[in-house]
């Protein structure tokens, strides 16, 4: 039998809609897309660098909840609401990620919930 957990931390921002932070599944982490949202006041950091920022210790956050680290992350998916940014978020991803390469997408999509500039989300293996 497979097993299941819910994943949930305080210093990440809680989830905006009916959904969790992030669902373990067997040995597999399923992170959900995180906005720039600071998640003390539940508000937007200014501009797409800061957002960018925030999106990413949010990641860090919930990886760090399940006992995952950044080296546990296996494929990141990427929303943009303007890829005129790609080189600016290409950045501050390589700052988070280190030497770490996981397969990764970056998408332009219309909108983002919040008014959001970029949302990212990850697979990870659980240890």
């Amino acid at each position: 039998m497979s097993n299941l957990d819910f994943i949930a931390t305080e210093n990440a921002p809680a989830a905006v809609g009916p959904y969790s932070q992030a669902v373990a599944y067997d040995n597999v982490l399923y992170v959900s897309g995180q906005l720039g949202l600071n998640p003390e006041t539940m508000t937007l950091a200014e501009g797409f660098s800061a957002q960018a920022k925030q999106a990413v210790a949010n990641l860090g956050a919930i990886l760090a909840e399940a006992g995952c680290s950044v080296t546990d992350i296996i494929s990141v998916d990427v929303f943009l609401v303007d890829m005129g940014e790609f080189k600016t978020l290409n950045e501050i991803y390589a700052d988070f990620m280190g030497d770490h390469k996981p397969a990764r997408a970056a998408i332009q999509v219309a909108a983002l919930p919040l008014g959001g500039l970029v949302e990212i989300k990850c697979v990870a293996r659980k240890n």
